[in-house]
This record gives C-alpha cells, sequence and structure tokens, in this order.
C-alpha cells in the first residue's frame, strides 16, 4: 500500500508541475460555467419539464468537455515513460505491474475529478440568488456526479490502454479519442434498433451514454449501468496491464 500511495502522489504531483493542470482547470471551467449559464438561460424561457442538474449534464457543453479531458489527462502516462525509456526502470523495479497501473490510473481519475468540483459551486450558490432548488431531489446530484465519475474512469482507463500502445503522445491521444468518440455514438444504434424489446436494444440502453446520464440525472438510479461500467473499466485495466507486460518482455 505503501508504494502505491508513493507512485500515485508521483503521478498527481506531475499534473501540477506542468502548465497542463492550469489549463484544463480553465478550459474546464469555461465549458462548465458557459454550460450552466446556457442551461439556467434556457429554462427561463418557460416549463421544460426538467431540471437545471438535467439540463447541465445533457449538454453539448458537458459532453464536450467530458470526452475531450480523458484523452488529454491519459496520452502522457504510459507513452511519455516509453519515449523516455523510464517504463523498463519502472516495471524492473521492485514494485508491482499492478500498482504501476493503478497508481497512473488512479492519479488521472483523482485529477479528472477535481477538475468538477468548483461545478459543485453552480449548483450550491443557484438556491441563495435564484430562491429554488436546481433539483428535486439529492439522488439527482449523486446519480449525475456519480455517473460523471463512472463514465470518466471508463474513458481514462481506455486513455490508459491506447497510451500503453506507444510511445508517442498525440498518437495515443489521437487513439484514445477515436476510442472514446466510438464508444460514445455506438450507442445512437439504441435508436435504431428494428425491435424495441429486443436483447440488443436493452443493452444499448444501458451502455448509451446520453441514455444513461439522462436517467441518473434524473434521480433514477439503474444498478446495472453502474455494473456494466465498472466492468469495461477492469476489462480494460486488464488490457493495458497485458500490453504494457508485452511491450517490455519483447523488448
Amino acid at each position: 500500500m505503501r508504494t502505491f500511495l508513493t507512485l500515485w502522489k508521483r503521478e498527481i504531483a506531475t499534473y501540477f508541475r506542468t502548465p497542463l493542470a492550469v489549463s484544463l482547470f480553465v478550459f474546464v471551467l469555461l465549458l462548465t460555467g458557459f454550460n450552466f449559464y446556457s442551461s439556467v438561460s434556457h429554462l427561463n424561457h418557460g416549463q421544460t419539464g426538467i431540471s437545471i442538474v438535467e439540463s447541465f449534464f445533457n449538454n453539448i457543453f458537458f459532453w464536450v468537455t467530458l470526452l475531450v479531458l480523458p484523452s488529454l489527462l491519459t496520452m502522457r502516462l504510459f507513452a511519455e515513460e516509453s519515449r523516455t525509456g523510464t517504463m523498463e526502470t519502472l516495471l524492473t523495479a521492485p514494485v508491482r505491474d499492478t500498482q504501476v497501473l493503478l497508481a497512473k490510473f488512479f492519479g488521472a481519475f483523482i485529477f479528472f475529478a477535481l477538475l468538477w468540483v468548483p461545478s459543485i459551486l453552480y449548483f450550491a450558490l443557484f438556491w441563495p440568488s435564484a430562491h429554488q432548488v436546481a433539483a428535486a431531489g439529492y439522488g439527482a446530484y449523486c446519480g449525475a456526479y456519480g455517473m460523471l465519475l463512472l463514465q470518466g474512469g471508463l474513458y481514462i482507463a481506455i486513455g490508459c490502454m491506447a497510451s500503453s500502445l506507444t510511445s508517442h503522445q498525440l498518437l495515443a491521444g489521437m487513439i484514445s479519442f477515436t476510442l472514446i468518440v466510438l464508444f460514445f455514438f455506438a450507442g445512437i444504434l439504441w435508436t435504431t434498433s428494428p425491435s424495441k424489446k429486443s436483447m440488443l436494444h436493452e443493452l444499448l440502453r444501458l451502455i448509451f451514454p446520453m441514455e444513461t446520464m439522462k436517467s441518473f440525472s434524473h434521480g433514477v438510479i439503474d444498478t446495472r449501468s453502474i455494473v456494466f461500467y465498472l466492468s469495461m473499466i477492469l476489462l480494460f485495466w486488464c488490457l493495458t496491464l497485458h500490453i504494457t507486460q508485452s511491450r517490455i518482455w519483447r523488448r
């Protein structure tokens, strides 16, 4: 556990030693701030039947932020280590391969979560200024941010796998973003499924990011979606570990 914490602190510190941290905080604050403003402005035009939380987490600005961030956070994780030759040294040190992988994943994941913390203040300050709540209950907040972390965790796991495939950061970012976008738009098949009661239709409904976020931000928590995302994160962990080990052994 001590070794893992040491590696994890190293990964977290790496983000704050570079201009990347400030740049990403500014990027996220600008997009989420404009997203919240546009959500409130849209609801001011009349009754829409949705809350501000639902509007915020189902806005195009939200999805752009969510889909772009993981690639930016993960493209250097393994690719930079491979380019500088420190990956071999790190994996041959008295640490486990899984500790290295988990430290890098959770380093990116925690930083990802920190980037979204300021958005909580938007909803906290909305009630005193507008004298109304942003959601019908706490379940909507928990569901929306919970699904945000689950989807973010999956995209970061995909980014880790993409970064382990190459020693070029830009290429790793492109592979990661492409896979994330393909996964995101694969859910569009849900809307074109010929049978609304087929098993394929039900599966696509569970994995379609926009559909799951819509349900969770409404306060409807589906444990099947949670299990699916956790299983996919574990799958990409295993793939990343296998790819990393195979690259080291080939050398």
